[in-house]
């Protein structure tokens, strides 16, 4: 009945992740409709887009705290509560600073979604995490490829961007229920969960996890600031329609689905840190290409980008044995913190430079990534020196 139970809740954190890249990313393809109707620049718009990232930031500080006291299933019913909230708001009010607001909460919503599901992984299957945090990607990865395509079908059907929106609530309502209606199993811990502030600090601001910090940083910098503006980018550079450019977002995400699927083969042999190395350089020469040559490598740095994130969660929590619910917690706060900085740094850069010339700070995003990748991996080489 147990391993029913686990792989029931494996499906059911797959799921969560799939309305996690659903309702994430639509943002990006309704975003030129929502800067036209209410008649904004591209300043206020990123702005808007900040309240999620706030929001996220504020998730992960509180939920894994939250998960440690009342446990998971807890915070995904506050992650589906939250989304369903967020998006009603989005979608019926006008005001930037009541739209920033209702993207806070939609954020917190999302925030709650990646630290609960990362965490039931990593607890439900801990000998082989990094495979199956990667399988979870790809359906963040779906859901993301689904949003921009299902959300361009709609704009050239006539369909406002507040109705796309609210269709989100069918998938909410289904991960509330999934949720509220089956228990969560017991997982027996030789170590107690009990938090010890001294013993966290310790644990959590190493040398190794300073520089995880600034890799998830900058890479939810690169690929939300690619995702958010690639399709202002696409229609005001390149000139591209809405059904080509929403399609290009698609696209993005689905190579972003393929790598996710490839790289659970292969990150478990390769190494997570030298994973990151990897993809980041990949995805550096597409960014680079792209920008100043065909616009298509822009959408395969998805594929190259995709492993980066599972690979990075796999890293922080390697030899963890407690308190993994709130490390977690605070790793994902600075990913909400690139996530935060990254659209919003673009879109003010664009407001001064042109959006072709602020596009470029996502390749400046990339490079600091694999950097860190590097120092992480002669850190790496130092500690398997020492301990031989």
């Amino acid at each position: 009945m147990k391993t029913v139970s686990i792989w029931l809740w494996t499906a059911a954190a797959f799921f969560a992740f799939f309305v996690f890249g659903f309702s994430d990313n639509l943002k990006g393809a309704i975003l030129p409709a929502l800067l036209q109707d209410l008649r904004i620049d591209y300043t206020i718009g990123s702005s808007i887009l900040l309240g999620l990232y706030i929001g996220f930031m504020a998730a992960t500080l509180t939920t894994g705290l939250i998960a440690d006291a009342l446990g998971k299933r807890t915070v995904l019913l506050i992650a589906g509560g939250s989304l369903a909230l967020g998006a009603g708001g989005f979608s019926s009010f006008s005001t930037p600073f009541l739209l920033g607001l209702s993207m806070f909460v939609l954020g917190y919503g999302l925030g709650a979604l990646e630290l609960s599901c990362n965490a039931i992984i990593v607890e439900l299957h801990p000998m082989d995490k990094g495979r199956y945090l990667s399988l979870m990607s790809v359906m963040h990865g779906m859901g993301s490829m689904t949003a921009p395509f299902f959300a361009g079908l709609l704009l050239n059907a006539g369909s406002s961007w507040r109705t796309i929106y609210r269709l989100d609530f069918l998938l909410i309502g289904i991960l509330l229920a999934t949720a509220m209606l089956n228990r969560y199993p017991s997982i027996p811990s030789a170590i107690s969960d009990k938090i010890d502030f001294r013993r966290l600090g310790q644990m959590a601001f190493t040398p190794r996890m300073v520089w995880l910090y600034i890799a998830i940083v900058a890479y939810v910098a690169a690929e939300i600031g690619i995702a958010s503006w690639l399709v202002e980018y696409l229609q005001k550079i390149r000139a591209q329609d809405v059904k080509t450019s929403t399609s290009a977002l698609s696209l993005y995400f689905g190579l972003m689905v393929v790598g996710r699927f490839a790289g659970s083969f292969v990150i478990e042999r390769l190494g997570y840190i030298k994973s990151i190395l990897i993809a980041m350089l990949g995805a550096s020469a597409c960014i680079a290409l792209g920008l100043s040559g065909p616009a298509f490598a822009l959408t395969t740095s998805g594929f190259f980008l995709a492993i980066v994130f599972p690979a990075i969660t796999a890293t922080a929590t390697d030899g963890l044995i407690e308190n993994t619910n709130t490390v977690l917690g605070l790793l994902f706060t600075f990913a909400g913190l690139g996530g935060m900085l990254g659209p919003w740094l673009v879109g003010f850069a664009s407001d001064y430079l042109g959006i072709d010339q602020g596009y470029w700070l996502n390749l400046g995003f990339a490079l600091l990534t694999a950097i860190s990748a590097i120092f992480l991996l002669q850190h790496s080489r130092k500690k398997n020196a020492l301990n031989a």
